[in-house]
């Protein structure tokens, strides 16, 4: 399992910025777009537990069965690439960018980022990832685990209301009630599953909280550049 960047000029070393937050929240495109601006490499955590789950149920491989799972997910030829601009996720030799955001996947994923050898073993992978420098990491405990000392932090957050139709929207292509409610389980569910094994609901000492509430995507992209603009000059 590993992952890789794009073009070479987002190996260099750069800062780290390091964003948590609950599912919804917009997590996955502000922070690549935040690496886009900025030159640098994205990590999406949430992708690599993703991938593992599908590999996983591709096998048959009982999810319920934690000591197994940990030990499959170390073998699991996941490999993530790093390139903002064209992210991609593989396993072996399958391209699984669509296939992990199926509801089967979401449905199942809660098991596998929840089983605490399986992220031993991701987090790990992560945490080298963040010591290369020069990334945006963005999943849960990533701010506290995987990269505390990062230039950046940011809890990115949301009301429930918000986060619920802007998942409805994606998944679905509307934000109607049936939509909505369609998209409810799955998104309270999944928080309050991993909850048990992560922090990412209230703010840890020097993690910055930006609210995107009420905010376009554009706005929250300028609050977190804003962000790493004032870390850098104070840190210059």
């Amino acid at each position: 399992m590993g992952s890789s960047g794009g073009a070479g000029s987002r190996r260099s070393p750069g800062p780290v910025v390091a964003i948590d937050g609950p599912s919804g929240s917009g997590k996955s495109t502000v922070a690549r777009r935040v690496a886009a601006e900025l030159g640098l490499r994205y990590l999406d955590t949430g992708a690599m537990y993703r991938a593992v789950t599908w590999w996983l149920l591709e096998h048959d491989v009982d999810l319920s069965d934690t000591e197994r799972v940990a030990a499959l997910a170390a073998q699991a030829p996941v490999h993530v690439g790093l390139d903002p601009e064209h992210p991609t996720v593989r396993v072996g030799d399958v391209d699984v960018a669509a296939a992990i955001r199926e509801s089967r996947i979401s449905a199942a994923v809660s098991a596998v980022a929840t089983n605490l050898g399986v992220r031993d073993t991701l987090v790990a992978q992560q945490q080298g990832t963040a010591r290369e420098g020069g990334v945006v990491i963005e999943g849960r405990d990533i701010t506290t685990v995987v990269a505390p000392d990062a230039l950046v932090r940011v809890l990115l957050t949301a009301s429930e209301e918000a986060r619920l139709a802007r998942r409805a929207l994606d998944v679905h292509g509307s934000a109607d009630d049936d939509a909505v409610h369609a998209t409810r389980d799955q998104i309270v569910r999944r928080d309050a599953d991993d909850s048990t094994v992560a922090k990412f609901h209230q703010a840890a000492d020097g993690v910055d909280v930006v609210d995107s509430s009420h905010l376009s995507l554009d706005e929250t992209v300028e609050v977190v550049l804003a962000l790493v603009r004032r870390r850098s000059g104070a840190q210059a």
